[in-house]
């Protein structure tokens, strides 16, 4: 009997996931999709490659809005002159200049930076980190207070980001033809070694669960999220919003910049061709690493939600293949259906990943991966190396300046 309500429960959970999570599994939300107020001969239900079609207001004779990229810097020069190059390249009609901030490197990252963008990029030696900030935001913040009031628009982008020519272009058209105070592009992920083909897109997927697109993208909907890669932000909104400094302390920095500017207006969140992260996870312990820096900062540092997590996906995700296995009858029949739904679910993540469908039923191990990480990071928050990120402790950092 305790096994069928186990065997139920899971089915239950996967069906309301299923239907009633806002699609989050359909993978709909991408920036190929034409835009709201796009001509209507235009096939909505149809991806766009061409971004000239989407943008009345922006063709002919109207003037681009200016944009500054800010990239923070810390150690990168395995990936910067391809991210500074793909930057330098963008076909942006309007005003766009780079401002790196080098963030304390000792790799080289800012010649290498000077190198591949030329005279679009400036370089700022960053200051040391200041109290009550993680390193990555204070870096951004002193971007920001160097690209000054001129800029309309800001475009926030990770060092390890590789962006294709039009890739500007489209954040901005969404931004100006649908009113958009934020759009950010969740960047397709490096999905080459084993430990990535196995991981990487779950981990898009389960972002997707938590913080659903379509919820996002709501105009008055109170969820707000961001992806950290890619955020083209209007710069007077977010000085409305009181600034890069309102979030300083989040290790889970692009959500609550997210939630942020859903303050201040509709935002925009979708997958992405055009940029694309270069860096590399190779191995179970980097992805890991990943996943643990910030797994427990979900949770708020919670152990009673760390806890009720670990049951919770037991519950979701390993109960149906283990009662699959060892149950009989009506367990095993219900256990099958809900273990049949969750591979379902994540069909259309694998195909945009460009993965075998098979990867849909291994997903409970994959979800176990992900639970081991959770506790993970709780531990390595007890031992005071929460957060750790090219040798900085940020969770650490966090809980001090919340509570000073």
């Amino acid at each position: 009997m305790i096994a069928f309500g186990i065997a139920l429960a899971s089915l239950l959970i996967w069906l309301v996931l299923f239907v009633a999570r806002d699609g989050f599994w359909q993978t709909a939300e991408r920036d190929s999709m034409p835009l709201e107020g796009a001509a209507q001969e235009h096939d909505k239900t149809k991806e766009v490659d061409d971004v000239s079609r989407w943008m009345p207001a922006l063709t002919g004779e109207s003037r681009w809005p200016s944009v500054v990229a800010i990239v923070p810097a810390r150690d990168e020069a395995e990936v910067i002159a391809q991210s500074i190059g793909g930057l330098a390249a963008q076909d942006y009609p309007g005003d766009f200049r780079i401002l790196l901030v080098d963030d304390s490197s000792s790799d080289g990252t800012a010649e290498i930076a000077r190198a591949a963008g030329g005279e679009r990029v400036d370089i700022i030696t960053g200051a040391a980190l200041a109290s009550g900030w993680t390193g990555k935001l204070w870096a951004v913040s002193q971007g920001i207070a160097a690209a000054g009031i001129t800029p309309d628009y800001l475009l926030l982008t990770d060092a390890d980001i590789a962006h294709a020519p039009d890739t500007l272009r489209t954040l901005v058209a969404r931004a100006v033809e649908e009113d958009r105070v934020l759009v950010t592009l969740m960047a397709r992920l490096r999905c080459e070694s084993l430990a990535e083909r196995a991981l990487i897109p779950a981990f898009v997927w389960f972002f997707q669960m938590l913080y659903p697109f379509a919820a996002v993208n709501r105009r008055g909907s109170g969820r707000g999220a961001a992806a950290g890669g890619v955020m083209l932000v209007e710069r007077s909104a977010l000085q409305a919003a009181g600034g890069i400094a309102a979030v300083r302390a989040a290790l889970i920095d692009d959500c609550a910049f997210g939630a942020l500017m859903k303050t201040q207006g509709a935002i925009w969140l979708g997958l992405t061709d055009r940029a694309v992260s270069i860096r590399r996870y190779d191995t179970w312990d980097s992805v890991a690493a990943m996943i643990s820096r910030s797994a427990y900062a979900q949770l708020n540092y919670s152990p009673i939600l760390l806890a009720g997590t670990t049951l919770g996906l037991a519950i979701t995700y390993l109960a149906p293949p283990l009662l699959a296995i060892v149950g009989e009858g009506p367990v095993r029949m219900t256990a099958l259906a809900a273990w049949a739904v969750m591979a379902l679910a994540f069909q259309p993540m694998l195909r945009f990943y460009r993965r075998s469908p098979f990867w849909g039923p291994a997903l409970p191990l994959i979800a176990t991966f992900y639970a081991g990480c959770t506790l993970l990071s709780a531990w390595q928050h007890v031992r005071g190396r929460g957060g750790m990120w090219k040798g900085r402790v940020q969770a650490a950092r966090h809980e001090e300046s919340s509570t000073s």
